[in-house]
């Protein structure tokens, strides 16, 4: 290998050394979806619901338990006879002994149980949603810090830029002052633009560094503030507005929350009726038996053993009235579910519209913003030139710099503002997960 290429070699080595680590938007949500805690409780949340569907807490299983005893009785006793002798005995001892296994069943219990049941499979799906919601939010949340951070790192890469032209008019206005070009007042002018440079660009990296822990704190991860975020930003082609109603009314998670809350109080309903009916239960058991008895009983001893079973059959014909409150109380529990979904669907039919529209008109205020940039730039690049020759002055040059400075900012403001508008369009139309970021 020749000197040439050893070089080269070296020369890659140190620059990816010092090369920031790149945290991608797929890294990120990737990093999220593992690691939020919110997500993690509401994963939780979700386990703890399906183990209240299973059969186990349905009711509809018998139920087994097997009981045991032993008693010990130690007594003085006397008994008088018919013929009138009587006999005595100190320290009469008992002894019984006991054992049974025992099932029960719920035959019939006015349909409770399969409401019950469907209640709360009603219930695992609000959860679902629930936890969907949560998601929902935790990607808003995520990218809109990571646009935030990229947005911050763009603006801070024009300060750099910014600080870089006046360092450089700095030394032009030293070497003018030397040799007698200019006045000291110029060369203090430029020294003064670029403290004020410099310290803007410190407050922006204190910025990006304090997004970048905030950024952690929804990863769920403790990670250096040295990585670099994705800067591009890429719109979707966004559906008519009637479209786009249609969906929201179809997928939204609020209202698809709502219509599970008004199945789980229709349930309710059901469930509070069944204590109108009547109750038929089994219940069996096999028993085991045995006793020892002292001399003063007829018998000395005896031991039994057998199977039990039976029907019970109960009917509450008058709760004093607590049944039917409790109905009339589900009803207007359901009523008041029902009120609740119009008036979400009022409100979030509002919100679609006014973002529908903030969407638009940022994307128009992104256009007007990209032609300003040109526009100042073009400015910017002949005023440096007649700068270079001595055509303008210091002020007109430095006015000339903040008009470029102020205009890049403005749009990547408009940038990251129409791209975060658009992430709150899809999260009310319910499509923000299926997005491919």
């Amino acid at each position: 290998m020749n000197k040439k290429a050893i070089l080269f070699l070296l020369c890659l080595a140190t620059l990816n050394s010092f090369s920031q680590e790149i945290l991608t938007k797929k890294e990120a949500l990737a990093i999220t979806l593992e690691n939020n805690f919110g997500i993690k409780i509401a994963n939780n949340n979700i386990e703890v619901s399906k183990n209240n569907t299973s059969i186990y807490n349905t009711g509809f299983l018998p139920t087994a338990s097997i009981s045991s005893g032993v008693n010990y009785r130690r007594d003085n006793q006397t008994i008088n006879r018919q013929d009138g002798t009587s006999t005595s005995v100190d320290g009469a001892v008992t002894k019984s002994y006991n054992a049974s296994l025992n099932v029960n069943y719920t035959i019939f219990d006015g349909l409770g149980r399969k409401y019950n049941y469907q209640q709360l499979k009603e219930t695992y799906n609000l959860t679902e949603l629930q936890a969907k919601e949560t998601i929902e939010n935790t990607y808003l949340q995520l990218f809109t810090t990571y646009f935030q951070i990229a947005r911050l790192s763009e603006n801070t890469s024009n300060l750099k830029e910014a600080l870089t032209i006046s360092k450089s008019r700095l030394e032009r206005a030293k070497y003018q002052y030397e040799y007698g070009q200019s006045t000291r007042l110029e060369l203090l002018n430029a020294e003064v633009d670029v403290n004020n440079d410099s310290i803007t660009l410190i407050n922006a990296n204190q910025q990006l560094s304090n997004a970048k822990r905030g950024l952690n704190i929804v990863l769920g991860v403790e990670k250096e503030v040295n990585y670099v975020v994705e800067t591009d930003v890429d719109f979707i082609e966004m559906m008519n507005f009637s479209e786009l109603q249609q969906k929201t009314i179809a997928n939204n998670t609020t209202l698809k929350q709502n219509q599970k809350n008004i199945a789980i109080s229709e349930f309710n309903i059901k469930i509070n009726k069944a204590n109108y009916l009547p109750t038929l239960g089994l219940n069996t058991s096999y028993g085991w038996n045995k006793s020892e008895n002292p001399a003063t009983s007829f018998l000395a001893g005896s031991t039994s053993n057998g199977l039990n079973a039976g029907l019970s059959l109960s009917w509450n014909l008058f709760d004093g009235g607590s049944t039917k409150t409790r109905v009339a109380n589900a009803k207007i529990a359901l009523e008041n579910q029902q009120i609740l979904l119009e008036q979400q669907k009022v409100t979030i039919e509002n919100n679609l519209k006014n973002t529908w529209e903030n969407y638009n008109n940022q994307l128009f205020i992104l256009k007007a913003q990209e032609k300003n940039v040109q526009t100042t730039q073009n400015n910017f690049d002949r005023t440096q030139e007649r700068y270079k020759l001595g055509q303008v002055t210091s002020i007109e040059f430095r006015q000339a710099q903040i008009n470029l400075i102020n205009s890049k900012t403005a749009f990547n403001n408009a940038k990251f503002d129409a791209k975060l508008i658009e992430l709150q369009l899809l999260q009310l139309s319910g499509d923000i997960l299926n997005v491919d970021f």
